[in-house]
C-alpha cells in the first residue's frame, strides 16, 4: 500500500503523558531542529522536557535556551504577505531564506489582488524570500502568477544555499529538486514535475521534503519522503544519481504497514521510514535524518550505513513529531535541535549521546508560541529561525 501524503498545513495535538515523552530507544539517539529568530543563552533539562516546559536558563551544563526577538523579522515590503511556511534556511552570510505556500492565502488576507480588489493589503510574497541578519528583505522570487511551473518551485518544500551560493528548493507535492543561482534563475531540475516512481526509481522523486548539500563532496543528499520512504544521493553539478536507503540502511519498501504512534512504537520501531522529512549532516560525517511520522531521528554514515536512532514521544499520532534538524553552529556541533509540528515546540539534544536535555515553546500564537513549527536554520551565532506552517505564517 502507498503510504498517503501527509498535509504540511493540518495538524493535530494527540494526549501526551510523562511516560511517552523519553522511550528506551531501540538502539542509541539523535536530535532534530526548526527555525525560530532567537538568542542563545542558556540550559534547559531532561526534566524539564519530560514535563514539557520551555528552557529558560542556563545551568552549569550549559545547555542552550532561547528567547523570543519580537522585532525579526521587519515589515515586508509592498504589502507582502506569507502563507504557511515550509522551509527556512541560514546562508554563510546569516541571511535567513524562506519558502512559503502563497495558495494557502485566503482573499481575506491578500485583498489587493483580488478582481476586483476587496481592499488595500495585502499581496502574496514571492515563494522565496531572503532576508538580512536584521530582517530586512533583501530580495524575493519565484512568482505563481507570472511564471509557468516550469520556471520556479510551485508547492515549494525543503531550502539550501551550497558553498557554491546555488539555491536548491524541493517541491513535496510535485516530485522534483530545483537548482537555482541565488537570484532564481534555474539551473538543473532533478526529477519530473508530477510524475513519480517509487523508492527504488533511480531518475524521479516522490515527495522530496529537505535537501542538504556536503561541501566537500557537492554530494546532494534528498529527503524523499512524501511518497517515497527514502533517503536519496546525486551528484551536484549532473545531477547524476549515486544512492538510496530506506530506514536503518536497508532497501525502502513502499507497501510496508505498520501502527504508526500505537502502543509497540517505542519497544518495536517500524522497520521503514513513514515521512522522511528533514536531514541534515555533520561535521563529522553523519546524516541526521527526521523520520516525521516514525517520530524519531535515524543517524547514518554517508554512505548509508545504520548508525543510532532515537524515538521522540513514540504516541504522537497525525504528523508525528519529528519534522525538521539543525546542529548548533560551534566546531564540535555539541546541540541537535527538532522541529515538533505536531507538539508545537522545539526539542534540543545533546549530540553525542542524544539525550534529549531541554525544550522551547508550545502552541499557541503569542510571541514565541508555535502553530506547527516546520522550518527551521540556524545561524553562525546561534540564533534560531522557525517557520511555522498551517496557519501559523510566520517566521521568528
Amino acid at each position: 500500500m502507498t503510504p498517503s501524503v501527509p498535509d504540511p498545513i493540518s495538524s493535530t495535538v494527540p494526549n501526551l503523558t510523562r511516560e511517552t515523552l523519553l522511550a528506551p530507544p531501540a538502539r542509541l539517539a539523535a536530535a532534530i531542529a526548526l527555525t525560530f529568530s532567537i538568542s542563545a543563552c542558556g540550559t534547559g533539562d531532561a526534566s524539564d522536557a519530560v514535563q514539557g516546559s520551555t528552557a529558560s536558563a542556563a545551568d552549569s551544563r550549559g545547555v542552550p535556551s532561547f528567547t523570543v526577538d519580537p522585532t525579526w523579522p521587519r515589515t515586508m515590503p509592498d504589502d507582502w504577505i506569507m502563507g504557511s511556511i515550509t522551509a527556512v534556511f541560514v546562508d554563510a552570510r546569516d541571511h535567513v531564506w524562506v519558502t512559503h505556500l502563497p495558495e494557502t492565502l485566503t482573499p481575506e488576507e491578500t485583498s489587493a489582488v483580488q478582481d476586483p480588489p476587496i481592499g488595500t493589503c495585502c499581496r502574496p510574497a514571492p515563494v522565496v524570500v531572503e532576508f538580512d541578519p536584521e530582517g530586512n528583505v533583501v530580495q524575493g522570487w519565484g512568482d505563481p502568477a507570472t511564471q509557468d511551473v516550469s520556471e520556479f518551485p510551485r508547492n515549494a518544500h525543503g531550502l539550501f544555499v551550497d558553498h557554491q551560493d546555488n539555491v536548491w528548493v524541493g517541491t513535496y507535492r510535485h516530485h522534483r529538486v530545483m537548482k537555482f543561482t541565488r537570484d532564481g534563475e534555474l539551473l538543473m531540475q532533478i526529477g519530473e514535475y508530477d510524475v513519480t516512481g517509487g523508492s527504488g526509481d533511480t531518475e524521479l522523486l516522490g515527495g522530496p521534503a529537505g535537501i542538504w548539500v556536503d561541501s566537500g563532496t557537492n554530494e546532494v543528499f534528498v529527503a524523499d519522503g512524501y511518497r517515497n520512504r527514502r533517503v536519496v544521493v546525486f551528484d551536484g553539478d549532473t545531477g547524476e544519481y549515486l544512492r538510496h536507503w530506506g530506514a536503518y540502511g536497508e532497501q525502502p519498501v513502499d507497501d510496508y504497514e505498520y501502527d504508526w504512534g500505537g502502543p509497540r512504537h517505542s519497544d518495536a520501531p517500524p522497520q521503514q521510514f513513514s515521512t522522511v522529512h528533514g536531514l541534515v549532516g555533520s561535521d563529522d560525517g553523519l546524516i541526521y535524518v527526521a523520520d516525521r511520522r516514525g517520530n524519531r531521528i535515524q543517524v547514518f554514515q554517508q554512505d548509508g550505513t545504520f548508525v543510532t536512532e532515537r524515538i521522540i514521544l513514540p504516541r504522537t499520532l497525525a504528523s508525528g513529531s519529528s519534522f525538521v534538524i539543525e546542529l548548533s553552529p560551534d566546531p564540535e556541533q555539541e546541540w541537535l535541535y527538532l522541529a515538533d509540528g505536531t507538539n508545537h515546540k522545539v526539542w534540543i539534544l545533546r549530540r553525542s549521546d542524544l539525550e534529549v536535555v531541554g525544550n522551547f515553546g508550545r502552541g499557541g500564537r503569542q510571541v514565541g508560541q508555535f502553530i506547527r513549527p516546520h522550518g527551521m536554520g540556524v545561524g553562525s551565532q546561534g540564533n534560531l529561525y522557525v517557520g511555522e506552517a498551517s496557519t501559523g505564517r510566520r517566521v521568528q
